[in-house]
């Protein structure tokens, strides 16, 4: 392999979990060339998920999270372009523009291009600075810093997904006074049960946090005192600092002016390869098609990008592999630990098990007999076992695994 890739060059756009794991795991793959990373983000690459939780709360600091020490890319030979912006990606001629217009050849180019928030066409959002994005590490110390200066602690949330809920909590920690503002009539609607969303209203609730159902907001005025936000039923609310939680746009502007198949996503195929045989796409940007689900689907979860960072350095190697990892993704709030595996669309039944003698619980979502998704609630066992039911397909005794005398074991709950 050696002989293979000592003169070659292989580029990465994007030094989030899947593009450094990308860089390190060619290396153990046996990729002797160049590797380049580049990323408009000038910090040294960190891990995301704490941003929403211990960063913003001030638990954890930037330091305590990076995914490698700077000495780790040196002593792999990894170049790091921080603070850098791809401008153009020409395929034919193998090569990547930057906004300094310098040019810079690739063998194998990997995208590993992310999403960024998104914020919806209100004409005041724009440059508007009580409004923020949570994305990067910058926008969490700007978020502390703007509610640490606020006189009355009000904070509204926009958008009741994850991200939002997290927010809610980290602040909600650090004693703000938080509103959070749902357009759906529940939480979680596109991506959990009506008994699910309960529990976390219910628990955000619990802890001082409003949460606000059916709630479009559709203007927002401010001024050096604060902000008012109107929603389309003309209720109005007050904040400090208003934080949107309403989703991601997909990055693939850079993948679309390259002639890349876009669907949804960055299309690749099993190995991580798009359109073009010398352009990798993983992570939160790629649209692929799973085989047990059997679609085409896009995952955002950090789950998602080292397993297809790892798929793709195999295959740049030659070492033929194919990406079939069951999805999984989790969420921490307060004191609670969601675990999530499988993917839950499409569900036709859901069953919500409670373990005896404990607060934990877990949901299992169905499509006839057959298992897709299991929701934990403080239950890794229930999550780990879920797993193993998804990738053997065997079927489950769903009588039995609503009754929480029958212990949650696979001897118990397969069907013969």
């Amino acid at each position: 392999m050696a002989s293979h890739t000592k003169n070659k060059t292989c580029l990465i756009i994007g030094a989030s979990h899947g593009g450094v794991n990308a860089a390190f795991a060619l290396r153990k793959n046996g990729w002797e060339g160049p590797i380049h990373i580049y990323d408009t983000d000038p910090a040294l690459p960190y891990h995301r998920p704490p941003l929403s939780k211990g960063y913003l709360n001030g638990k954890d600091n930037i330091e305590q999270n990076i995914l490698k020490a700077a000495d780790a890319y040196t002593q792999a030979e990894i170049e790091l372009h921080l603070g850098k912006t791809v401008r153009q990606i020409e395929p034919r001629e193998q090569f990547i523009q930057l906004n300094d217009g310098k040019k810079v050849a690739y063998d194998r180019l990997i995208l590993a291009l992310g999403s960024r928030p998104l914020v919806p066409p209100i004409p005041e959002l724009k440059n508007n600075q009580r409004v923020f994005t949570l994305r990067t590490a910058a926008d969490a110390q700007a978020i502390r810093s703007a509610f640490a200066a606020s006189s009355q602690k009000r904070v509204a949330v926009i958008g009741g997904g994850y991200i939002g809920l997290e927010t809610a909590a980290a602040l909600r920690q650090l004693g703000a006074e938080v509103k959070v503002l749902e357009r759906e009539a529940r939480l979680l609607s596109r991506v959990t049960s009506p008994e699910m969303a309960q529990f976390f209203r219910e628990l955000h609730q619990s802890n001082g946090v409003e949460i606000l159902t059916k709630k479009e907001v559709s203007a927002i005025e401010s001024d050096q005192s604060g902000a008012k936000i109107t929603c389309s039923d003309q209720s109005v609310y007050l904040a400090e600092v208003i934080i949107l939680g309403l989703g991601v746009r997909v990055n693939t502007e850079l993948a679309a002016q390259a002639r890349l198949t876009i669907d949804n996503g960055i299309q690749v195929n099993a190995q991580c390869q798009t359109n073009d045989p010398n352009i990798y796409a993983i992570g939160d940007c790629t649209s692929f098609y799973h085989p047990h689900y059997q679609q085409q689907i896009r995952l955002e979860s950090v789950q998602n990008a080292l397993d297809q960072a790892r798929v793709a350095a195999a295959n740049i190697c030659g070492q033929m592999q194919n990406y079939t990892t069951i999805p999984w993704f989790w969420s921490d709030q307060y004191d609670i630990k969601l675990q999530i595996v499988g993917l839950s669309q499409g569900y036709t039944e859901s069953i919500v098990r409670r373990e005896h003698d404990s607060p934990a619980f877990s949901v299992w979502y169905f499509c006839g007999s057959e298992l897709l998704a299991v929701d934990a609630i403080n239950n890794a066992r229930a999550y780990i076992l879920g797993g193993k039911f998804i990738q053997s397909g065997k079927k489950i005794d769903q009588q039995k695994l609503a009754d929480p005398e029958v212990p949650l074991k696979p001897a118990e709950l397969i069907l013969k």
